[in-house]
């Protein structure tokens, strides 16, 4: 099944309640939260708080995608906030897999998280205790960025290290994705496909989000 996540990070906050309803008129899968400290990435956006306000505007499960420094010190805090999916990234991550079992351990889904530097097989040694990969096809930081190709034969690659080591491991992609680009992203495997400019800065966001599910079905 092929997902529709909308990121809020490009939603108007003083209309999110009525954009994410008008998202789930539309089909959304799931709510894409994104998380940044200043400090991994150079931008702020928001913390457990609103993801518990967006909790309660929806039903949806919430995927929280954390571009922070020492996530492991704020797994509780979005848990509690009523995240149903968790991401950390790779590239700052000392002792990865304790973080990922810190979020397995709450009964929720772990992710691990790529740059678009960072090499898939870096994966290796954990994408085996992985329930999903999130390929960020721009530099993390702020929305409204172009896609970068070459993340399409990143999904490829992962798809094979998956089906070897995992097949169950789902595959996330987040950065650029539109219409124009969304049925190439999801025919090289891209399971849970993270829209965020292409959903919330357009006249219709419930015909949007149809339009994109309808491209990829």
């Amino acid at each position: 099944m092929k997902m529709i996540c909308p990121s809020i990070l490009s939603a108007d906050f003083s209309e999110l309640k009525n954009q994410i309803h008008k998202a789930e008129k539309g089909g959304a899968d799931i709510i894409h939260c994104d998380i940044m400290d200043g400090n991994f990435v150079p931008n702020i956006s928001f913390g457990p708080r609103i993801v518990s306000d967006v909790n309660n505007i929806t039903e949806l499960p919430l995927d929280v995608h954390l571009m922070i420094n020492s996530p492991e010190n704020f797994i509780d805090d979005f848990y509690k906030a009523g995240a149903d999916f968790i991401s950390v990234h790779y590239e700052n991550n000392d002792h990865l897999n304790r973080t990922i079992f810190q979020i397995k351990d709450k009964g929720i889904k772990a992710g691990v998280v790529l740059n678009p530097a960072t090499p898939v097989f870096m994966l290796e040694d954990i994408i085996e205790y992985a329930d999903y990969v999130l390929i960020m096809s721009v530099n993390p930081g702020f929305g409204g960025q172009k896609f970068i190709p070459n993340c399409i034969n990143k999904i490829k690659q992962l798809k094979e290290l998956i089906s070897s080591n995992n097949p169950d491991c789902l595959i996330e992609i987040d950065g650029g994705v539109g219409p124009e680009n969304i049925k190439e992203i999801s025919d090289a495997g891209a399971d849970m496909i993270v829209c965020g400019s292409s959903v919330f800065n357009t006249p219709d966001i419930t015909e949007s989000v149809r339009n994109l599910k309808s491209i990829i079905s």
